[in-house]
């Protein structure tokens, strides 16, 4: 099934409050995207960590996927096929070859096969308000490399999470056509209150791109909360669809005419120019 770039075209961000079965967190997952589907939604997407949320970092690694994606990927492929829709995979948690795990996103195409895969470069090691220590670069390897996959509708580009917070990764992904930019999370309930949608607004706003952000909400084993909110939002900042902090679903139509619009009449990715940065005078 193809539609032409031009063309408006329904998403859909999918809200979940997911644990640690596996099994459970799938059959919640695929009946939410078959949902999505019948709502006459053409692009899918789902949180990061949507099929296994621990806070414990040793769980993540116990409960990891093999490297291939075991039965897991093929499943969720086939659900793409047999629903005709492009369905982005916020990310599953795969093994590698050393003893840190993987967290990496996948897109599929509405024929179910594996046009883009991307490992999360930026880790959350952080200390939260209330002094909560997380490490993620203690669990997971992170990957080095942008990536940015076709879709009938334009470029895609792929984040998650915590990349949120590197603007020049958005800025490389937009300078290098991106009209959509892909932020499955699972965003930290104390961070998410104070940032989460001033940031999203930003990105959007400061490269002329549609943001797309499925999200995790409530409550997760392993003392892990997170904060929900998936956002949809346009190329000049406009929140279209906010899924608050149950699980659920959450939709817009997207026109990919108002990217080049605003860019058109905002053409800021063409005013970046090379400048240098001296040391600190008496430095």
């Amino acid at each position: 099934m193809t539609f032409p770039a031009t063309s408006p075209f329904r998403i859909a961000c999918i809200q979940i409050n997911s644990g640690n079965d596996l099994a459970g967190n799938l059959a919640v997952l695929k009946a939410m995207v078959i949902d999505a589907a019948n709502s006459g939604a053409k692009l899918v997407l789902t949180p990061e960590y949507c099929l296994m949320m621990d806070g414990s970092g040793r769980v993540m690694r116990d409960h990891a996927l093999p490297a291939d994606g075991g039965t897991v990927l093929p499943e969720l492929q086939g659900l793409a096929h047999e629903l005709g829709v492009w369905l982005l995979v916020g990310s599953l948690t795969l093994k590698t070859g050393d003893e840190r795990i993987a967290n990496r996103s996948f897109l599929m195409s509405a024929a179910g096969d594996v046009v883009a895969t991307y490992d999360k470069i930026h880790m959350f090691d952080v200390t939260l308000p209330d002094g909560k220590v997380i490490r993620e670069s203690s669990s997971y390897r992170p990957g080095e490399q942008a990536v940015i996959a076709t879709t009938p509708w334009g470029r895609l580009g792929m984040t998650i999470c915590y990349d949120l917070r590197f603007p020049h990764l958005f800025r490389a992904l937009a300078q290098r056509g991106a009209q959509y930019i892909a932020v499955p999370s699972s965003f930290q309930r104390q961070t998410g209150k104070a940032h989460w949608h001033t940031l999203l607004k930003a990105r959007a706003i400061e490269n002329a791109a549609y943001i797309f952000a499925p999200a995790m909400c409530g409550e997760h084993a392993g003392n892990r909360q997170t904060y929900g909110h998936a956002l949809i939002v346009d190329p000049w900042g406009e929140v279209l669809a906010d899924g608050g902090e149950e699980p659920g679903i959450v939709y817009a139509d997207v026109d990919p005419a108002r990217v080049a619009k605003i860019r058109a009449m905002m053409p800021s990715l063409e005013h970046d120019r090379p400048y240098r940065v001296p040391a600190p005078e008496g430095s």
